[in-house]
Formats: C-alpha cells, structure tokens, sequence
C-alpha cells in the first residue's frame, strides 16, 4: 500500500504566517502587484496547492488566467527562496508534529507527501519538525508539480513506479484531501485531531491521533 501524506494539520500542526508573507512577496516581484500579508485569508485555501492559491489571488486582484500562467513557473522559485529566507530569521521552536506521527510513518513502508506546499517549504518544515528523514526525495508530488490534487494524486502514484490507484491511499484533514482522492480514484484516511470526525465523514476512515494509522491502513487493506 501506497500512503500519501497532507502537510498542513497533518503532520506539521502549527500556524504558519511566513508563507503568507512569501507568497505575496513572490507575487510582488513577479507580477507587480501588492497584497496584503494576510490576503490568503480572503480566497477559499484550505487543502489547495500554492499555485492554486496563487491564481485565486491574482484573479482577485484583477489579472487574467494568461499573465498568471506565464509567470507561474518563476513564481514557484521566488516563492520557496523567499520562504527560505523568512524561516532563517523565525522563531520555530514552538513547531510540532502531530502527535504520534514519526512511529506511525515508521510503520508504512510505502509513503510520501502529497501537499500543496511547494517541495523546498514542505522538506523545510519537515525537516524542522524532525520527519523529513521519513520521505525519500523523488517520491510524492508537491504543489508547484500541478494546481489540483488529483493531479498530484496521479504523479505521486507515477514516480511510485505506476503504484496501482486501489492499492493507494491518501491522509488528510480536509474536505479538499477528500475530494482530490476520489477524484483521482483512489481511498482517504480522514486525520480529525481536534475531534471535527463529521466534517470528514465522507472518508473511507477517521482518525483523531496518528497512532490510529496503522490500524486504519489494516483495515482497508483487509477490505480491498
């Protein structure tokens, strides 16, 4: 079995204000125009990828779907630069896993992220909250590969050698990480820590703690 792991609330669990700040920084110096920090707040971004988010916040501000295609590919590069840059003067030590989460990954021996963070934010925080030694480089998909999930979904099960898309499985914690999932084909694992099971119930399986994984990956693979 093939599990592909969210970032954002499920295995990184804090609030992070510095990829705000460096994606309207990115946006700034790629397309001129000047947001607030904090304008993420204002278009429909949980379980969405950066460059999805990107895009509802240019259109926001006005610019048409062909000026932000071309600048994309750029703004991905700026973006992880300057979020690097933010993350060497922050304070991190308050960071954290989800409870749990390094013994329950340590038990699957076919994983990878699935986020829509672009790769070097995502590695970064991983690596900061003590996981990223967990996901091989090369594997999952991340969210300057492709705008929406399914795609992403796809990608991840390619580099997975044609991983099959009934023996995959996705862990999130949001309506988004459901949707993406069936729509690619393929079974979610629900991760409810903060006890909101009815808001994910349309998963295959809900879990509050990390350490309920593996036993929800034994049952879907006693029900295949």
């Amino acid at each position: 079995m093939l599990v592909l792991f969210d970032v954002d609330k499920t295995l990184f669990m804090n609030s992070d204000p510095l990829m705000g700040q460096a994606t309207t920084d990115a946006i700034e110096t790629v397309w001129g125009r000047s947001l607030a920090h904090d304008a993420i707040k204002n278009v429909d971004h949980p379980g969405q990828t950066a460059t999805k988010i990107t895009r509802l916040l240019l259109r926001a501000d006005g610019l048409p779907d062909e000026e932000i295609d071309s600048g994309l590919e750029r703004w991905c590069k700026d973006v992880s630069a300057r979020y690097l840059e933010l993350l060497a003067d922050a304070d991190t030590s308050d960071w954290s896993s989800s409870e749990g989460a390094a013994e329950a990954i340590s038990q699957i021996e076919h994983r990878a992220l699935l986020t829509g963070n672009p790769e070097p934010v995502a590695r970064a925080r991983m690596k900061l909250i003590g996981l990223n030694h967990l996901f091989p480089p090369g594997q999952g998909a991340f969210g300057c590969d492709a705008e929406d999930r399914p795609t992403l979904i796809d990608l991840a099960r390619q580099r997975a050698g044609d991983w099959p898309r009934e023996d995959t499985v996705a862990v999130g914690d949001t309506i988004a990480d459901i949707t993406g999932a069936r729509a690619a084909g393929i079974r979610i694992v629900g991760f409810a820590p903060e006890g909101q099971r009815d808001a994910l119930a349309t998963a295959d399986v809900v879990i509050e703690k990390m350490a309920e994984l593996p036993g929800a990956l034994a049952e879907l693979s006693a029900g295949t």
